[in-house]
């Protein structure tokens, strides 16, 4: 019948409610559990913060631009009330576009999925599939069903942004720390993908460790993720010396008990670690603890937390910033591995990190081979040692060894320009320069001529990236060079002792302001190479 063709129509232009809420966006929010300046939207901000607002940084927001109509959340200040109040507005905006989306109906462009990494394998089952100048992926189903509840509703309480405090079943999943004073606090949640490291202090003595809920292993693991239960992966036990023993069974809950004058199994340290999916999903919440003892004379604690996400099928590894570099921290390297582009991937060394030659009190440059220490990010460093030279040394075994002791072993190839560079993002990864030098110093040592290493200069050059508000340090160039010195003939029984030296220099070369030109922010986003997918 005509009426049941006319609902079929509807019902296949008809597609899951959208999928951003501009009541809830804001994209000036950018500190956890703070109110920042300005940032009418910000939830963290109350009546009185907002009575302090000069402007609203962000006056309008909305969702997606190519929709034909949508919700637009508008921000403003009452400035001739006393005090000053923020005015919320959402109303419906019409795209006047002929080009507009009426319906999202295409279920996989509703959030982005990690891309299948080519690989020897199937590289060419993705070639012929997305090789051609047309291609598509049918969606594993449509919605149909107007009436059922819509994918973003089904998974909304499922699914977190980054910075978004992680939900339990009866509030958050605590990570105490010290707020004011040293003090433990219970009340500040753990952020989504926000690695942190807390330690406070916490009152409690052998009369009452069995009252305080803090101290026990219950409090951290009792409430559960939404779905997804917090298990037991560890359990080491301290002694009253500080030695620590590593349970074998992890499934028994050891809570607090009084036992000879002493309090046992009192929570020591906490450490978290969740497994979620590209989508934002936690699929997986695991609790490592550290349990000890007091006895009468102690009054109080110290506690430490700690959590950590790792992404499913993917092996951690640690950031150095998130984008950019922080200083202080240790500069990521790796290497290109063999079979390149195929496998887009760049294996990290051991500790994947850029080293250096570490100096030691012996000084004696062929006792201390394998000694090397991180490059920090804006760290300048000089480091070195004597080489004791004889006429019985042969020319080219010194010379590789003098090459191992300044360079390492390993000698990374690529240096991450971001922090949080993926090891696939190989556009993200700066080739390292090596450059060579001769000095005109002249050492009379061998029978005949010989050039050795002597030194070791590495210069890190860096800019500032981003917003003018809040800069992003990025590595653009990294140069090597290596120096080496002529070795000739000494006489017979002679020695001689040369230094060896190696040094980082780290430049800013950002581009100053032209005078005359007023500096206005830029955002310079690096935006996923299928961020317009499927559209071009």
């Amino acid at each position: 019948p005509p009426e049941t063709h006319a609902v079929a129509r509807a019902r296949t232009r008809s597609g899951p409610a959208p999928v951003t809420d501009v009541a809830k966006l804001c994209v000036c929010d950018l500190l956890v559990a703070e109110c920042d300046v300005n940032c009418c939207c910000d939830p963290d901000c109350s009546a009185a913060d907002f009575s302090l607002f000069t402007t609203c940084s962000v006056p309008l927001v909305t969702g997606d631009n190519h929709l034909c109509s949508q919700k637009a959340a508008i921000y403003s200040l009452d400035v001739e009330a006393n005090p000053p109040e923020r005015i919320f507005k959402l109303i419906d905006q019409v795209n006047p576009s002929v080009f507009c989306i009426h319906a999202t109906n295409y279920k996989q462009a509703l959030f982005f999925g990690s891309p299948e990494k080519p690989t020897p394998e199937n590289f060419d089952q993705l070639l012929e599939q997305f090789g051609s100048a047309t291609f598509s992926a049918e969606p594993d189903s449509w919605n149909m069903n107007t009436d059922a509840q819509s994918p973003s509703d089904a998974n909304e309480t499922y699914r977190y942004e980054y910075g978004v405090p992680i939900q339990t079943v009866d509030a958050f999943l605590r990570l105490p720390s010290p707020v004011v004073s040293s003090w433990c606090s219970d009340a500040n949640p753990a952020a989504f993908l926000v690695n942190q490291a807390t330690k406070c202090i916490r009152s409690v003595s052998v009369e009452e460790c069995g009252n305080v809920q803090a101290v026990s292993m219950l409090f951290y693991i009792n409430s559960s993720i939404l779905a997804v239960n917090i298990t037991v992966k560890s359990i080491v036990v301290q002694s009253l010396n500080g030695m620590r023993t590593l349970l074998n069974g992890s499934d028994v809950l050891r809570l607090p008990m009084i036992l000879d004058e002493l309090c046992i199994n009192i929570v020591l340290g906490v450490s978290y670690h969740i497994t979620y999916t590209d989508t934002g999903e936690i699929i997986e919440a695991a609790a490592s603890f550290v349990l000890g003892a007091i006895n009468k004379e102690a009054l109080s604690i110290q506690q430490n937390f700690e959590i950590s996400f790792t992404q499913v099928n993917t092996k951690p590894v640690p950031l150095s910033g998130n984008p950019g570099y922080v200083v202080g921290l240790p500069i990521r390297a790796g290497f290109r591995p063999q079979g390149y582009p195929f496998p887009v991937e760049i294996n990290t060394n051991k500790y994947g990190q850029l080293t250096i030659l570490q100096s030691t009190s012996n000084q004696d440059c062929l006792e201390i081979q394998g000694a090397r220490t991180p490059i920090l990010f804006g760290y300048n460093i000089i480091s070195g040692c004597k080489l004791r030279i004889t006429a019985a040394m042969k020319c080219q075994p010194l010379t590789q060894t003098l090459l191992d002791l300044l360079k390492g072993q390993s000698f990374p190839e690529y240096v991450a320009s971001f922090g949080n560079s993926e090891a696939q993002d190989v556009l993200d990864w700066v080739p390292i320069t090596h450059l060579h030098t001769s000095e005109q110093r002249i050492y009379n040592t061998f029978q005949s001529s010989c050039r050795i290493p002597v030194s070791l200069e590495i210069e890190v050059k860096w800019t500032k990236y981003g917003s003018l508000v809040n800069p992003q340090a990025r590595i653009v160039n990294v140069t090597a060079t290596t120096t080496t010195a002529t070795l000739k003939q000494l006489p017979s029984g002679r020695e001689r002792t040369i230094p060896i030296t190696s040094s980082v220099v780290f430049t800013d070369v950002s581009s100053p302001a032209e005078p005359g030109y007023k500096a206005w922010p830029t955002i310079n986003a690096k935006l996923p190479f299928d961020f317009f997918f499927p559209f071009i």
